[in-house]
């Protein structure tokens, strides 16, 4: 089961040294340290804002601006693509500088900053821009501020520190999106000034990163297996594609099982969509997708991993996917809005699952040194799939209909889940031979 060798009770001191100039934020009695709290504070806040102005962003490309489903796949193919390469580079920067918060602060500025614009848009172009804007800015910050997580967390708690801060995040969008649903009703469906009301707690999120985050001097828990350890100490990473061929064999065999998955994993905007126009729900109801998925990210991430943190996490992807396409199924046979909402309920269930286990696997496998370069090498490898899995979803939604989005969604999904038990196969053998991957 890759390899899931834990070492001693007592934590393995960390191979990077201190003396950076920078704080120790690490807990003093176990508890999860402070920034993750406030990490996920900002990321719900963010949430807020984005599920506010996303929640009507797809309806207001189609039936306001005239957008084909074709384009609007493709714009949101284009737009997580952004995001996911410039998580690899932020990613890699971060471990290279050897500082997390600045780079977070440029991606925000972005963040905040596509809001107004996206209130002010009156073409597809410009709303383009305003998407694009908030993608790089997500990615340039996702992956410095995962990886800081696993910076200050001990080994212990890597599973309940991400699962804690993805659920902040998601209550976030559930939040956000009866924050929608409001706003939209008191402006009398002005999409337009529910744009600009998304703002307001971007703007708050960003200042507590400026002023309450502050990163660590230390690492405090070192990678557990890695395929090509790095020398010790190492005080600082060159900026080099050559450190890939450091982040170790169980990673890449975990990368393999998730460029299939992601595939199968398309926009959530076609799950609005689908609400909007199978069921002819009044568009003021888009938000309610946001607040059912979210309900079910936020109910599952903490848990998980917590269950990760006792557990095999790779048992633990398993039901993620396995959660993956019993929401195909839903919503495939759905013919109701209740019953489509039940499957939107397993397709954020299986969003907390998946997400948390892979980056949890990830911040403890690679070395310590290239934490940010690993977790920007997943989002990019997701880059890729997610476009296909947008362009596809466009192209079935275009020329067969909404409803068979959900048989390619279910069809790759079981691929995915093949994989992942060939994956068990090769480590098994592996470790029968006792090689360490």
């Amino acid at each position: 089961m890759i390899n899931e060798v834990h070492p001693p009770d007592n934590d393995t001191p960390p191979r990077t040294q201190p003396g950076d100039g920078q704080p120790d934020v690490r807990p003093r009695d176990g508890k999860l340290p402070a920034t993750v709290w406030q990490i996920g504070t900002i990321m719900c806040l963010m949430n807020v804002s984005f599920v506010m102005a996303y929640s009507f962003s797809g309806l207001y490309l189609k039936h306001i601006l005239g957008a084909t489903a074709i384009s609007i796949g493709l714009l949101e193919g284009l737009c997580e693509t952004a995001s996911h390469v410039m998580k690899l580079f932020s990613g890699m920067l971060s471990d290279f500088m050897r500082r997390r918060k600045a780079i977070m602060i440029v991606g925000y500025i972005l963040s905040v900053l596509s809001k107004p614009i996206l209130a002010a848009s009156v073409t597809s172009g410009w709303v383009c821009i305003a998407r694009m804007m908030e993608r790089f800015g997500n990615g340039i910050q996702a992956s410095p501020r995962d990886a800081i997580i696993a910076d200050v967390v001990p080994r212990k708690r890597i599973g309940a520190s991400y699962g804690l801060k993805r659920s902040l995040a998601y209550m976030g969008s559930l939040f956000g999106g009866v924050l929608a649903i409001i706003a939209v009703k008191a402006t009398n469906n002005n999409y337009q000034a529910v744009f600009a009301l998304a703002s307001i707690p971007a703007i708050v999120a960003f200042g507590i990163l400026v002023f309450m985050i502050k990163e660590p001097k230390r690492f405090d828990h070192q990678a557990i297996t890695s395929g090509a350890p790095l020398p010790q100490p190492k005080l600082k990473s060159k900026f080099s594609i050559r450190n890939f061929q450091y982040l170790g064999m169980s990673f890449w065999l975990l990368m393999g099982v998730n460029t299939i998955f992601m595939m199968a994993r398309m926009n959530e905007t076609f799950l609005i969509l689908r609400m909007n126009e199978g069921y002819q729900a009044d568009p003021v109801f888009a938000p309610i997708v946001m607040i059912v998925l979210n309900i079910g990210t936020a109910i599952s991430s903490y848990p998980i991993g917590l269950l990760g943190d006792k557990f095999n996490r790779v048992n633990l992807l398993s039901i993620g996917i396995a959660a993956l396409l019993l929401a195909d199924i839903i919503m495939y046979s759905a013919h109701s809005a209740t019953t489509m909402c039940m499957g939107i309920l397993c397709w954020g269930i299986q969003l907390g699952s998946t997400q948390n286990v892979f980056v949890s696997l990830i911040a403890e496998k690679v070395p310590e040194d290239l934490r940010g370069t690993g977790i920007g090498t997943y989002w990019l490898i997701n880059a890729f799939s997610a476009f296909c899995a947008d362009v596809l979803a466009g192209f079935v939604a275009h020329h067969y209909s909404l409803g068979c989005i959900f048989i390619s969604s279910g069809i790759t999904g079981l691929l995915a889940l093949l994989a992942l038990y060939f994956m068990i196969h090769i480590t098994m053998v592996a470790a029968a031979r006792g090689k360490v991957v």
